[in-house]
């Protein structure tokens, strides 16, 4: 039985409660914020990296160069045509059977827009044929990530891209392009959301260097060689989770699968 403590993201503190809980393991699903807090299970680690730490693999300089022909654009947080026609397409090839394959258009845009926060879409399209790099992209929208911006980071909130452009790593390219953007603002972290030991879609999280779980209460850094199966089936020791057993996010708080 699935079990989130959550809060409501409102009012001129807005900001600050969304620094202060993001920096204990809390995600954002529009205006809530909520942590996993199941009783048998501790499973869900949030992840982020350290910026000045990362170095990139052989593999991931390769996908930067793969989609050499994207061109990122920032924008405020409002959603368009173009954006919902790519997430369908994702949802419907990857994700046919999940929380958010029924989602509508205007599902969509509140997911995108009900913010109280500063948050940026970030999107990456084709630059056309005679453009030349740093151009306002014309060609066609490949990926896009609902950012929001920390007092110390990043926070990709929710991403999506062409499922047909299969040989160039769009979700792990966002990811590299999200930490350049971090060191070129001085930021020290980039939130993925959360890993979970063990599962074979979130293992591409594992993959970066510098990264860090939110694990009993710090952050510590992510050791491939050891043993996180006490994740797994641990007994529930957050007291604030106890007082809040059995307690659901409401029907109009979209899953964060990131």
């Amino acid at each position: 039985m699935e079990r989130k403590l959550f809060t409501a993201l409102q009012g001129e503190h807005a900001t600050k409660l969304n620094d202060s809980l993001s920096k204990q393991g809390f995600r954002r699903s529009q205006n809530v914020l909520y942590r996993p807090s199941c009783a048998d299970c501790s499973a869900c680690l949030s992840a982020r990296i350290r910026v000045a730490d990362f170095t990139p693999t052989k593999g991931q300089r390769r996908t930067v160069r793969r989609n050499a022909d994207l061109e990122r654009r920032a924008r405020a947080p409002w959603a368009s045509e173009d954006q919902y026609e790519l997430f369908r397409h994702y949802l419907d090839t990857r994700h046919a059977d999940g929380g958010m394959a029924d989602m509508d258009v205007f599902e969509f845009a509140a997911m995108i827009e009900e913010t109280p926060i500063k948050s940026r879409v970030i999107e990456y399209a084709e630059r056309g044929r005679d453009q030349t790099p740093g151009d306002e992209a014309t060609g066609p929208l490949r990926a896009v990530c609902l950012t929001d911006v920390l007092d110390d980071g990043l926070s990709m909130v929710y991403s999506f891209y062409d499922p047909d452009r299969t040989k160039t790593s769009l979700g792990t390219y966002m990811i590299l392009d999200h930490i350049q953007i971090a060191r070129e603002a001085g930021l020290p972290y980039v939130y993925l959301g959360y890993w979970v030991p063990g599962s074979p879609k979130m293992d591409y999280k594992s993959k970066f260097s510098a990264l860090e779980i939110y694990r009993a209460g710090n952050w510590t850094p992510l050791h491939g060689n050891e043993d996180y199966s006490a994740e797994l089936h641990p007994l529930s020791t957050d007291p604030i989770a106890e007082q809040v057993a059995g307690i659901t996010l409401p029907d109009t708080v979209g899953p964060n699968t990131t």
